[in-house]
């Protein structure tokens, strides 16, 4: 591969590559006996909301604890999750924000997205929209009007968020609101996602048809007619085999709704509640182990479906002529390694847009007088 200003400009056989004229004074790095493969990408993550150490059930805590924390102190949080994604191989990563219908805490948290958008990996907000299961419909109707005519719009300009996801929930007198916010945002220019994790999505999923969203995540259990609706529609679906390993939850039928058509996207869900998971490495192996996919399958959907996924795969999740220097440099010679290596990181080099991120470093020893008891 010849990368110029962070761009794969040429990929072919090294004879090939080496011969061109402009390669001749490139910076060589020698990845001999190592595999490279495009840089991982997480598609599905809680990065900034709901704050740690407050109870996740508890909305107006969890709002209090974001207006009490400082700016300062959670994006130096996100940060230290986003170095460590880095490390282990994630280049593009999606973070959620809403916080609720609170604008104060809604404006801190843009503010930390605007900072961390491109240090040091490709951060893509999806604005989250959730309805209180006890509000009543005066209380429900003001919330939703308050987010499509006030918030949608504000986010868009100030951070050209994508998507406008959507915590849907099986209560029938929701509807109406869920579908007002999808459509507005629809008409603002947003691209769509749904969570749908409940024990039956068949409405969540009409819903998604409907409005033409782009994706549905969380979709823990679908039959073999929810899998073809899903791939009849051309919508990705998002797995996230996280939540099911550490909730000891039904793990997702990827193997349902792949052999039906539907293309499969693998993400965190990173959250420091309940999956406090960061290595998309990690992802991959829960992925042929629990769901039963294969590795190159889980490697698909953790690159280039993950890309397709935030809209961005136009320019990462492949290493192809023209988009972004992307990429991984392994500590071993077989992909093979990334299914059986859970807990280990096998990332020697992470490379975004051309430039190194994350190289493996040393482990120095220290000082006898520091390790010495008692000292």
């Amino acid at each position: 591969m010849l990368v110029r200003d962070g761009v794969l400009v040429e990929v072919g056989p090294s004879r090939r590559v080496e011969n061109l004229a402009e390669a001749r004074t490139a910076v060589e790095i020698n990845a001999a006996g190592r595999v490279v493969m495009p840089g991982l990408v997480d598609s599905h993550t809680h990065l900034a909301f709901p704050p740690a150490g407050v109870n996740e059930q508890d909305e107006q805590a969890l709002v209090r604890a974001l207006r009490a924390a400082t700016g300062q102190r959670l994006e130096l949080r996100c940060r230290a999750f986003l170095d460590a994604m880095a490390r282990h191989g994630t280049t593009t990563v999606e973070m959620k924000t809403g916080c609720g219908f609170d604008e104060s805490g809604e404006a801190k948290l843009m503010r930390i997205v605007a900072a961390l958008r491109n240090d040091p990996v490709n951060v893509i907000p999806s604005y989250l929209f959730r309805l209180s299961r006890t509000a009543d419909a005066a209380a429900l109707h003001q919330a939703t009007e308050w987010t499509v005519s006030a918030m949608l719009p504000k986010i868009r300009r100030r951070l050209g968020t994508a998507f406008a996801d959507l915590v849907w929930n099986s209560n029938p007198d929701h509807l109406p609101f869920f579908e007002r916010y999808l459509g507005a945002a629809r008409d603002l220019g947003y691209a769509s996602r749904i969570h749908a994790e409940g024990p039956d999505p068949a409405a969540a999923i009409a819903l998604a048809i409907r409005q033409r969203a782009a994706g549905i995540d969380h979709l823990e259990h679908a039959t073999e007619f929810h899998a073809r609706q899903v791939a009849d529609a051309g919508i990705l679906v998002t797995l996230l085999p996280g939540v099911s390993f550490h909730n000891d939850r039904q793990s997702p039928p990827a193997r349902t709704l792949i052999d039906s058509g539907a293309a499969i996207a693998l993400g965190t869900n990173f959250n420091p509640h309940h999956t406090p998971m960061l290595s998309m490495q990690t992802i991959i192996a829960l992925a042929c182990w629990r769901l039963r996919m294969t590795l190159e399958e889980a490697i698909s959907a953790s690159t280039i479906n993950g890309a397709h996924a935030l809209g961005c795969a136009d320019r990462t999740g492949s290493l192809e002529l023209g988009k972004s220097a992307d990429l991984l440099i392994l500590n071993t010679s077989d992909y093979r390694d990334l299914s059986n290596s859970i807990g280990t990181n096998v990332v020697h080099v992470t490379m975004k847009g051309g430039r190194f991120i994350y190289k493996e470093g040393d482990v120095s020893p220290r000082p006898p007088q520091i390790v010495t008891p008692n000292s």
